[in-house]
């Protein structure tokens, strides 16, 4: 038998080493299942408040303003409701949504650091490394 062949490894086996190894991915697993419901939980209470945050606006400003005779109120008033309902919450909740993504899903998913200086992509690097 080769000294570098797969039977001589296998010879190596420890099982305690495994078993800690195991414990720690699925201690790992676990952990960032309960992260990741917590998250998309956030995500939920966030929309329960833009919903809620929307009908006290619909309430207050837009019913409000209707019941004036002035044009210029009744559009001030959707005009007060659309900027805070469509562009503040929307967007908030949109960049939240974007940052949860890029954050939760990207980092426990798809990154692994595995010791190496991060390097960022450069034109000028690829030519220095084909000298």
């Amino acid at each position: 038998m080769e000294p570098g062949s797969a039977r001589s490894h296998h010879d190596d086996f420890n099982f305690s080493e495994v078993f800690v190894h195991q414990m720690i991915h699925s201690i790992e697993f676990i952990l960032g299942a309960v992260s990741n419901t917590a998250s998309y939980l956030r995500l939920w209470a966030l929309s329960l408040a833009h919903a809620e945050l929307s009908t006290v606006f619909y309430e207050k400003v837009v019913l409000l303003a209707w019941g004036c005779e002035n044009i210029v109120i009744r559009l001030v008033g959707l005009a007060v409701f659309a900027f805070a309902t469509a562009f503040v919450m929307e967007t908030l909740n949109a960049f939240l949504h974007a940052l949860r993504l890029h954050w939760v899903q990207f980092q426990n998913k798809f990154y692994h650091g595995d010791d190496y200086k991060f390097r960022p992509f450069s034109f000028s690097s690829i030519t220095k490394d084909d000298d």
